[in-house]
């Protein structure tokens, strides 16, 4: 991956969840979207089943929001597709280059897990009929999500829906071990339950699978615990699921913890070549 210029690496380091006087959606400029990603936040009151060392989420401080009021969601969503232009008027987005300016997707992400928010369903198609509204055809409906709950009968219900107007699922995935999962992601069920999640939702259509890896105390991920996680990929594959695409990925913003730090793009690579003979597209953001 080569070098950034400074305007794209600051727009990608910059992503806050409040915009203007928005409460649910926020433009995003994403390096693994490439471009511009109008985020849904579903979870303005910080609800989460995971507890990542590396989110970037300040919940040292209570909400001053909660609830999904749906209406708000739709007109905010509106507002900025209608003015998305002026997204660029920001000042650390002013100088992007045109490939980056395209709106790319409407991802549902925010301060938490999208898919246990009870609004989800009834937000997968606002979304999807906001996009038709404004003709974005190309724009996908991208689901962020830990994939704990792609089993739940609602939120499977509302993927399937979302398969006929360009969704995609991006799931979690940032280990391959019990121990290294609690310890990066401090989750709310076992590695065994999110596998498991992953392979129903990948039966049915090909999904992403997102992976983050950092340096923890200073430390890159030790070499048997990308094995196993590429085992885990590799059990995916061998048992019908379809992986369109895997993200490895390491932080662009602050974490949550101080102990957390930044993979090398060198170091990113030779992740990414361990999971290339699978036979699955690999991508790595540095």
């Amino acid at each position: 991956m080569t070098d950034q210029p400074q305007s794209e690496s600051l727009a990608f380091s910059h992503h806050p969840r409040r915009w203007r006087h928005f409460r649910y959606v926020y433009p995003v400029i994403s390096r693994r979207s490439k471009g511009l990603s109008v985020g849904i936040n579903l979870s303005p009151g910080q609800i989460c089943n995971f507890n990542c060392i590396y989110c970037q989420v300040d919940r040292s401080q209570p909400p001053d929001l909660t609830d999904v009021d749906l209406d708000i969601l739709a007109a905010e969503l509106r507002e900025l597709l209608a003015n998305r232009d002026k997204v660029f008027e920001e000042n650390n987005l002013r100088h992007l280059p045109s490939s980056l300016r395209a709106v790319r997707d409407i991802a549902f992400s925010g301060d938490g897990e999208p898919t246990v928010s009870p609004a989800f369903p009834a937000a997968a198609r606002l979304v999807a009929e906001v996009r038709a509204e404004f003709r974005l055809s190309a724009a996908k409906i991208v689901v962020l999500t830990n994939a704990c709950f792609l089993k739940n009968p609602q939120v499977a219900a509302a993927l399937a829906f979302l398969d006929h107007h360009n969704g995609e699922i991006w799931a979690k995935l940032d280990a391959g071990t019990q121990a290294y999962f609690e310890r990066v992601n401090g989750p709310s069920h076992p590695l065994e339950h999110l596998l498991d999640n992953i392979l129903f939702a990948a039966r049915l259509r090909p999904i992403v699978i997102q992976s983050l890896f950092m340096r923890i105390a200073g430390q890159p991920p030790p070499a048997p615990e990308i094995a196993a996680y590429v085992d885990r990929l590799r059990w995916l594959l061998s048992s019908g699921g379809s992986l369109k695409l895997i993200q490895v990925y390491t932080i662009a913003r602050r974490p949550a913890q101080p102990y957390v730090g930044r993979l090398t793009a060198d170091e990113l690579e030779g992740i990414a070549a361990a999971i290339r003979p699978l036979g699955v597209a690999v991508e790595t953001y540095a």
